[in-house]
């Protein structure tokens, strides 16, 4: 009738705009093949520290390497945890910057819903470990708290590969913001002591590093001296040196400058992106999976008495529990107050499959694990733990996912027939 008005009923998990569709393939393509590396580094090194030459393993671990004078002659297993872990948490910043200032996560109504399921992904396991572990424990909180990409994607390349483009996204975007929540955590609550001159010290590389990438710079010559030096300077201050990765990607520019009467165009994030994940999924998380992962587990007996140890009950009650349960109870909270309805095809049931999913923690759930309680017997039951709940959600995820296998084909063929009648090829074979 002339003069009414609709109202347009908000949807949950619609579609990503093409060229974000186009942009999160590229990243899932490269992700999951990071996570088959990691899987098969973290196995590597499980056979080897439970094989006869276990010694070799943990000698291994023990060499030191690096500059004396700069207090920087580390042990591998530490330049795993510090050095690599920055790139990872490089390319982390800036997917974390491009999803916010020229991904859809511009648009509020598409970000609420995957930000409050990170929260909500945070602060239910951290209440669920503390009820389970108990008091002794209480320096772990956070470890269950992180989901691993790499590895979730590694097992959605086998069991989902036909899984609706926004889900891939939603977990996508729900594991980036849960990455930038797991550096606040380390930097607030697992910083044992603060120097605060090489702290303030490290501004002034990270300035430069700035200025420089915002007038365009890409000489690595240039740019990487710089950001080995803020790394340096955030390493010496006590602060975990992870953190002067984020930093240094923030800085980053999403967007080119605009010149007179032109469009803005892909900045610089976009480039160094292209060059880093590759490194970052390739190199980076499945060296430190090698370093981490390998723990021994003392034949059928040690690893009982491992799981049934209140902290490692407590994190593996996180992964499974208070994950899922806190990302399906912020989201449901999202779509009861905006009275939104998941889109079309898509259950209640898919999004249990996501959150259990989102249970597999590894790489940040093991280096706050060693940053929690150090080497020993807590660190080898936290790994274990670890390692036991990631295995056990990637199951239940699957036994999920596979039983709405129909239905994600069915709605498969949809997108990828609209995408042929646009005249957008089909990307989502691909990944």
């Amino acid at each position: 009738m002339p003069g009414t008005t609709t109202t347009r009923t908000p949807r949950l998990f619609n579609r990503s705009s093409w060229p974000e569709a186009r942009r999160i393939t590229d990243i899932l393509r490269k992700e999951t093949i990071g996570g088959a590396l990691l899987l098969a580094a973290a196995l590597t090194a499980l056979i080897w520290a439970n094989s006869p030459w276990a010694q070799t393993y943990q000698d291994l671990l023990t060499v030191e390497a690096g500059p004396a004078a700069l207090h920087l002659n580390l042990d591998l297993a530490t330049w795993a945890a510090d050095g690599l872990l920055a790139v990872f948490f490089f390319v982390a910043g800036l997917e974390l910057k491009r999803e916010f200032v020229a991904g859809d996560l511009r648009d509020l109504r598409r970000a609420v819903v995957p930000v409050a399921a990170a929260v909500g992904g945070v602060v239910v396991p951290a209440l669920v470990y503390l009820a389970v572990a108990g008091e002794a424990g209480a320096m772990g909180w956070a470890i269950p708290t992180a989901t691993d990409i790499a590895f979730a994607l590694a097992v959605l390349a086998v069991i989902g590969r036909s899984l609706p483009d926004a889900l891939r996204t939603f977990l996508l975007t729900l594991a980036v913001v849960d990455d930038l929540i797991a550096i606040i955590v380390i930097a607030a609550f697992y910083t044992s002591h603060l120097s605060v001159l090489p702290l303030l010290a490290a501004v002034v590389p990270l300035a430069v590093f700035a200025v420089l990438v915002r007038r365009g710079v890409r000489a690595w010559w240039l740019l990487l001296p710089l950001a080995f030096v803020c790394w340096t300077l955030v390493h010496a201050s006590g602060v975990h040196a992870t953190v002067a990765g984020v930093l240094l990607a923030l800085t980053v520019p999403v967007l080119s400058r605009t010149p007179p009467g032109g469009t803005e165009g892909p900045g610089l994030a976009e480039h160094f992106e292209h060059r880093f994940r590759p490194l970052s999924a390739g190199v980076a998380v499945p060296v430190f999976a090698f370093f981490s992962a390998g723990v021994g587990l003392g034949g059928f007996g040690g690893l009982v008495d491992a799981l049934s140890d209140p902290v490692a009950m407590g994190i593996m009650a996180g992964l499974l529990v208070g994950k899922p349960v806190g990302i399906l109870a912020a989201t449901w909270l999202v779509a009861r107050f905006t009275r939104a309805t998941l889109d079309e095809g898509l259950a209640w049931i898919d999004m249990v499959g996501l959150a259990v999913l989102a249970g597999i923690g590894f790489t940040v759930s093991l280096l706050i694990g060693e940053l929690a309680f150090g080497t020993g017997e807590a660190d080898a039951r936290v790994k274990i733990a670890v390692l036991a709940g990631s295995l056990a959600a990637a199951l239940l995820a699957t036994v999920i996912l596979r039983l709405r296998a129909r239905v994600y084909r069915r709605i498969h063929q949809s997108e990828t027939a609209d995408s042929d009648h646009d005249g957008i090829p089909d990307l989502y074979q691909q990944s």
